[in-house]
């Protein structure tokens, strides 16, 4: 949305009745989610502070997305004083997988662990020719063993690469598909929503503007290069040695001319 001054405004509040009504997608309307969501997005905000910022969103969002997995009762003993009780406690039950997309969902993947470390880690590479993903890299077990997927990737444009990512996951055959992103479009969400309605999505905030080149407005630019601080690479030059490529700092990526 634009305001009167000309400026992008983030997360307009006027979004489609069908994302707002529908219950398998949640929308974050945490303030500290808020304001650390404006931090990632700052121009401002160097490789470091991306990388940190990114994965205090993550925990929190992680925490959200986490909500429906099941538990099982435990036999645990609890300190009191100078014995210890027989008590009955919780432990998951779930058997989770992590699946984060090359390369911005890296920055997802260690805080995820840390909320389940005792879950597996596939990875799955995809990069973009024009608006269509290609698939380069995929660590998918041959044997799906996991009840739950959780596709880590910061940003949602058009979704062709989560919904190529979908694909894969329920031919590999999981029962349980959970998209988790910081920023999604609004016309992503319907896009998922709409081909996958079994899917389940965590969202920081929603953007409703796409780029005529399918790019999130206002977005938070190129998560993987900001994340790994590289200028990224004209498609004609991707098969050119780095020596030979227009130097590009991450200066021109931020505030292109």
């Amino acid at each position: 949305m634009t305001t009167s001054n000309g400026s992008i405004r983030a997360t307009s509040p006027d979004l489609d009745e069908s994302i707002l009504s529908n219950k398998n997608v949640h929308i974050s309307k945490h303030p500290v989610l808020s304001h650390k969501i404006s931090i990632l997005r700052s121009s401002s905000t160097n490789h470091s502070s991306f990388r940190s910022t990114l994965r205090d969103i993550t925990f929190h969002l992680g925490y959200e997305a986490t909500s429906a997995l099941s538990t099982k009762p435990v036999a645990i003993t609890v300190p009191v004083g100078n014995d210890h009780i027989n008590s009955t406690g919780q432990t998951l039950d779930s058997r989770v997988a992590l699946v984060p997309i090359l390369r911005s969902g890296l920055g997802m993947t260690d805080p995820m662990l840390e909320l389940l470390p005792n879950a597996g880690v596939h990875h799955i590479g995809m990069y973009r020719k024009g608006t269509m993903p290609v698939q380069y890299y995929n660590r998918l077990p041959k044997k799906c063993e996991s009840d739950v997927a959780y596709i880590l990737d910061p940003i949602i444009a058009t979704a062709n690469t989560v919904m190529s990512v979908i694909g894969i996951l329920k031919k590999w055959g999981v029962e349980t598909i959970h998209v988790v992103c910081v920023i999604a479009s609004e016309e992503g969400v319907k896009n998922i929503t709409t081909t996958h309605p079994d899917v389940f999505m965590t969202c920081g905030t929603i953007d409703k503007e796409l780029s005529s080149d399918g790019l999130l407005v206002p977005g938070l630019g190129d998560a993987g290069d900001r994340l790994f601080g590289t200028p990224p690479i004209d498609d004609d030059e991707a098969l050119l040695h780095p020596s030979k490529r227009r130097k590009t700092s991450m200066d021109e990526t931020m505030n292109p001319k």
